[in-house]
């Protein structure tokens, strides 16, 4: 539920420090930011968000504007993060892929199985089957809720490329739900 009117007095009694209303913020902003990280980092989500939340703490006092001005400098933070992590991973890659051919994986994978049987997650299962910058622009529109604008501003592209990408990942998304044996709706 968007705080719309209150939006303002909430920033204000934030960024002095009253809990409730850093409560009130963190409940309205997290769950989308969450699920955006958790597409794009499975395991690394809830650290990436947490990472979120103490930079935009820290940075609570120059933040300026509306509240979807804020829900899209808590995405920006977001895609920043993730970012970081994918280079953190790049740089340990080697080590990690030494590190997995000395375990062995659970063949009956119960957790991810559950997961999969959920609509939000089957639907966020789908997305991450996208090239990495067509999920992003599709999660970023969807469950961050961000205008093409907005978008483009968090992934350094046109606002015409994110509309392409968009559009060529939901064509893509109908295209396996069909082969799948779903229904589509437009």
């Amino acid at each position: 539920m968007p705080l719309e009117a209150q939006f303002c007095g909430v920033l204000a009694a934030a960024r002095v420090g009253a809990a409730w209303a850093l409560v009130t913020l963190y409940r309205e902003f997290q769950p989308g930011i969450l699920r955006y990280l958790n597409a794009q980092a499975p395991g690394d989500g809830e650290d990436l968000a947490a990472e979120v939340w103490l930079d935009a703490a820290a940075g609570l006092g120059r933040f300026e504007g509306d509240e979807n001005g804020f829900r899209a400098w808590l995405f920006t933070i977001a895609h920043r993060r993730l970012i970081d992590q994918r280079r953190r991973d790049a740089r340990h890659r080697t080590l990690l892929g030494s590190l997995e051919r000395l375990e062995h994986p659970n063949p009956l994978d119960c957790e991810a199985e559950v997961l999969a049987s959920s609509g939000t997650d089957a639907a966020l299962a789908l997305i991450a089957r996208l090239p990495r910058d067509q999920a992003e622009v599709v999660l970023l529109r969807v469950v961050g809720g961000l205008d093409t604008d907005e978008v483009a501003a968090i992934v350094g592209k046109k606002a015409g490329t994110v509309r392409v990408l968009q559009h060529r990942a939901l064509k893509r998304l109908a295209g396996e739900l069909v082969e799948e044996g779903r229904p589509v709706t437009n």
